[in-house]
């Protein structure tokens, strides 16, 4: 039986404690009114700043710019207003200039005539500025509005990248023990419990993630623009057409009984495949082997279909006016070679600390085969869907990304140096595989890029240019690690790590390659 040391506990709890500071304070320190964002958007007018508001400094320049143009507007018209006619018509537009020479040619009295009409234009001139000063003065507050509530947006954002990201690295963790079930695969049983440990973490993390789906819905916060008030109403000025065609899918009654349906069949296959795998260890025959045989076909079958209808459900439609057929597909990539990562990286730990003895060297090169093989799947689905889109260069496609290029260039590309290329370089040999550090530092290098795929795929569309990594992200990934930390290794105390009546084990513990 394991034992979960003392040390190993408090570290946990001071990863929660930290993460709880750091989530408290980034709400607490998010803007409360109007007026501090037009300042944080003013500092960063002064600063020239890029973290988090170049994009916010850049507008305000050009807010500015034309406020100066409004006001010099007006000083020009009160000082024509004292010139003589000449100098009026001299300093006056294209159009002015026009009307002058053509009343010029009809009188001899040009400066009698000329100053009439050219005063006349000039006004027009005046009017037009001022109309354009309004403008910008509107379109300056809306763009203040919109700054303020990426703002406010940006702590909910932080937590909920994290919560998904662990909760999803449970589930692909579960799936592939799923597979493995149905595959009647020979040499994983012997790590049967440490999946199923890592799985404990799937009711905790359903819980909060679905509390986090419950505030969105009710306008706790606005990460769901589709939730916007009038977005669907034809006389409401925040009427979408696009959005309002997708209402009868993207509603939030539908969308969080899907929600409530996934969590919960998810939660019921971990609950009742654990319940049969230690039922089998006091089992006389294999009744309970072939019993969660069955429940794993069906579960795997629910998967699919139920993982694509997630990942347009809760990140995808953040995005309400982009889609991808390739979407579901590149999320589960994802997840999932994090999923096997962590078993790997727990195993390792496991095995350091002397348990798991019949775990050796060639389980260890298979699960870094796997993390090998679903990385360069990762890349696959990643270039191919980012290259069909580039190449199409369709504006209400290609903007998505565009967006990440731009405003999120280090994140963005950076995503493939970890996840493809530093895993491709590192176990693409043979004997790395078998290597315990070497394995251990590409699966945080995995983690932690896969971690940034999906700060990529949420903040754009919730926080826009206004990101950077700071309290928020780093207090809430520390938050949700301690707490799967204490899930997962309080859930391997529970029953002996190595399964005993599993018709696949004497292989699995003289598994030599």
């Amino acid at each position: 039986m394991y034992t979960f040391s003392q040390k190993l506990k408090t570290t946990a709890f001071i990863l929660i404690a930290l993460g709880l500071v750091g989530i408290v304070y980034g709400f607490l320190s998010t803007p409360k009114t109007i007026e501090d964002v037009e300042k944080i958007v003013a500092a960063a007018h002064h600063e020239g700043g890029h973290e988090g508001g170049h994009e916010a400094a850049a507008s305000h320049d050009s807010h500015e710019a034309v406020s100066h143009e409004g006001h010099d507007a007006k000083a020009s018209a009160a000082h024509h207003e004292t010139e003589s006619a000449h100098e009026t018509s001299a300093t006056a537009e294209p159009v002015a200039h026009e009307a002058h020479d053509s009343i010029k040619t009809e009188t001899t009295d040009t400066t009698h005539v000329a100053v009439a009409p050219v005063a006349e234009k000039h006004e027009v001139n005046v009017v037009a500025k001022e109309e354009k000063k309004v403008d910008a003065a509107k379109e300056h507050e809306e763009h203040i509005q919109h700054v303020f509530h990426q703002l406010q947006n940006k702590p909910w954002a932080a937590l909920y990248v994290a919560c998904i990201f662990f909760l999803l690295v449970t589930m692909g963790a579960l799936a592939f023990y799923a597979i493995q079930q149905v595959a009647q695969a020979g040499w994983s049983p012997v790590l049967f419990r440490v999946m199923q440990g890592i799985t404990a973490y799937l009711p905790v993390g359903s819980v909060i993630f679905f509390v986090l789906l419950i505030l969105s819905g009710t306008h706790v916060n606005h990460l769901f623009p589709w939730m916007a008030e009038g977005v669907t109403d034809v006389n409401s000025p925040n009427y979408d057409a696009l959005i309002a065609g997708k209402s009868g899918y993207l509603n939030f009654g539908f969308w969080i009984g899907r929600a409530a349906v996934f969590l919960i069949g998810w939660n019921l296959y971990r609950f009742y495949s654990r319940k049969n795998c230690l039922a089998q260890d006091e089992a006389n025959d294999d009744f309970y082997y072939k019993k969660n045989f069955k429940l794993s076909a069906m579960f795997l079958v629910f998967f699919i279909v139920s993982e694509s209808i997630m990942a347009w459900d809760w990140i995808m439609s953040l995005d309400p006016h982009w889609f991808s057929t390739l979407f579901g597909w590149y999320v589960f990539a994802s997840f999932f070679v994090s999923g096997i990562t962590t078993i790997s990286m727990v195993t390792l730990y496991l095995k350091s600390k002397g348990y798991l003895e019949y775990v050796n060297s060639s389980h260890i090169h298979d699960l870094s085969k796997f993390m090998f093989g679903i990385s360069v799947f990762w890349t696959y689905l990643w270039f191919s869907q980012f290259m069909l889109i580039w190449y199409a260069n369709i504006p209400e496609e290609v903007t998505y990304f565009i967006t990440r290029i731009n405003d999120y260039t280090l994140p963005f590309w950076g995503a493939v140096g970890l996840n493809f290329i530093f895993p491709f370089l590192t176990l693409i040999n043979t004997d790395f595989k078998r290597v315990a550090p070497i394995v251990v530092t590409a699966g945080v290098v995995i983690l932690f890029g896969h971690y940034i795929d999906f700060f990529n795929m949420i903040m754009p569309a919730t926080v826009g240019d206004q990101w950077y990594i700071g309290v928020s992200e780093i207090g809430s990934v520390l938050f949700f690690l301690g707490l799967f930390i204490l899930v997962v290794f309080t859930a391997l105390t529970k029953a002996p790590l190595t399964p005993k009546r599993n018709p696949y084990m004497e292989e699995s513990k003289h598994f030599h390659y």
